[in-house]
């Protein structure tokens, strides 16, 4: 596999030809039509040695597998899209090989809001281990407020993905409450009350287990969120059911901020079966432009997490989303969020260059638009992708968890698939 930087002049017929592989594989692995005009700086997913096979009438996935003395499992986890082996047909091409040694085993988790595009949700779903539904909300004496989450339990038993349940803050109101959090963590009625809860409803609908994401909880209830998530985390595995935990990103222990403190890497740790480091957002809709996820802090935010949890627990952040900084800001003016896809649109519309940051390895873009008024935009492409799976593999991490998959970003996605093999879990039936 090749990550190729698009000069002044070059074409997708022009970089297919320097690499003899197909424009149509080109333009699939990077989410592009062949139409679709090239920008300076882009970077593209090239897989110049893969091994291909047309399926013919009549063949099966055993007939194939056979045919090149791989297994059907092997053949599967090279393509994600074949929900089951029974779905293949006449004239579709099934990658055999991939053009790149596996780095190892991965674990992906994707978060999804319960009103995600179907047509999304289902191309994105062969690609996952697990796919995390946002979200339960609670109530201060331990109720839990529910998700309309019934069509994408249905979609993730279909394509053999682990549903998690996400326990977040949110209140009645649909707004996120602190408040709520405290006031269950520190009364044991409330607390069992949604172990209770939680327990009814995971075993009602089959969940694989719950994702506990209680972010701004006030420091002093520290130890009482370590206790629960403990305490959550042996009353679900009397069911079979597992807990994760989804954590600030640290670099110390006596990290200050609201965000941090009540987020004890240690103890959390210990007490939940995997944990999220939510490694995003130094890049974020009210700070000035920067990287979203620049790779020297995960690096330091993987590091620490590495000094207090297990390698084989940790699931490391990855942001599917990009923001568009308008210039100069006006007090408390928010950047536009923007898909990955967006951005070199964005950048091909103003005849923007795309630039690379080697400190973060991340790619960036200037642009003046029409009422003349600078923006300056940073995203995800193949480059930063690479080099954030590769940190993740490289540190022998259980996973990695992609907020979130409301949009679908192409090459995310064939850069896990070639990288990696996807791990799957035995679901209950």
């Amino acid at each position: 596999m090749t990550i190729h930087v698009v000069s002044a002049g070059e074409t997708l017929f022009s970089i297919a030809a320097q690499y003899g592989v197909s424009v149509e594989d080109i333009a699939a692995d990077n989410g592009l039509t062949i139409a679709d005009p090239l920008v300076v700086g882009q970077a593209l997913i090239v897989i110049p040695d893969r091994v291909t096979h047309t399926v013919q009438e009549g063949e099966t996935v055993a007939d194939i597998a056979t045919l090149y003395g791989i297994s059907v499992n092997d053949l599967l986890y090279q393509n994600p899209p074949i929900v089951n082996a029974a779905t293949i047909t006449a004239g579709q091409v099934l990658t055999v090989q991939g053009g790149t040694p596996k780095l190892g085993t991965l674990s992906v988790n994707a978060y999804v809001y319960d009103f995600v595009d179907d047509a999304t949700l289902r191309r994105t779903l062969p690609y996952l281990t697990y796919v995390t539904i946002f979200g339960y909300g609670i109530t201060p004496d331990g109720g839990l407020i529910p998700a309309d989450d019934s069509r994408i339990l249905v979609a993730a038993r279909e394509y053999g993905v682990a549903p998690l349940l996400l326990l977040t803050a949110l209140d009645d109101a649909g707004g996120f409450s602190s408040e709520n959090v405290s006031a269950m963590l520190n009364s044991l009625e409330a607390r069992e009350a949604l172990y209770t809860a939680l327990e009814q409803v995971v075993q009602e609908k089959n969940y694989y287990g719950v994702d506990v994401d209680f972010e701004f909880t006030p420091p002093a209830d520290k130890e009482l969120y370590a206790s629960f998530v403990s305490e959550l985390e042996q009353r679900l595995e009397s069911l079979g059911k597992s807990v994760f935990v989804a954590l600030a990103p640290k670099t110390s222990d006596e990290q200050a901020g609201l965000l941090y403190e009540a987020h004890d890497y240690g103890a959390l740790g210990a007490a939940a079966d995997g944990v999220l480091l939510m490694t995003y957002e130094w890049g974020y809709a009210y700070s000035e432009p920067m990287a979203v996820a620049p790779i020297d802090k995960v690096t330091e935010v993987v590091r620490y997490g590495l000094s207090r949890i297990p390698a084989y627990k940790i699931l490391m952040g990855i942001p599917n989303y990009a923001y568009d900084w308008a210039l100069p800001r006006d007090e408390g003016e928010r950047a536009r969020t923007i898909t990955n896809s967006e951005a070199p649109a964005l950048a091909r519309q103003y005849g923007a260059v795309i630039e690379y940051d080697t400190t973060a390895q991340t790619p960036f873009f200037n642009y003046t638009d029409s009422g003349g008024r600078t923006h300056e935009v940073w995203f995800e492409d193949a480059r930063s992708l690479d080099a954030k799976l590769r940190l993740a593999g490289g540190e022998s991490l259980f996973g990695v968890g992609v907020w979130n998959a409301m949009n679908f970003y192409q090459p995310l996605w064939t850069l896990i698939q070639e990288l990696f093999d996807i791990r799957k879990v035995t679901l209950d039936k």
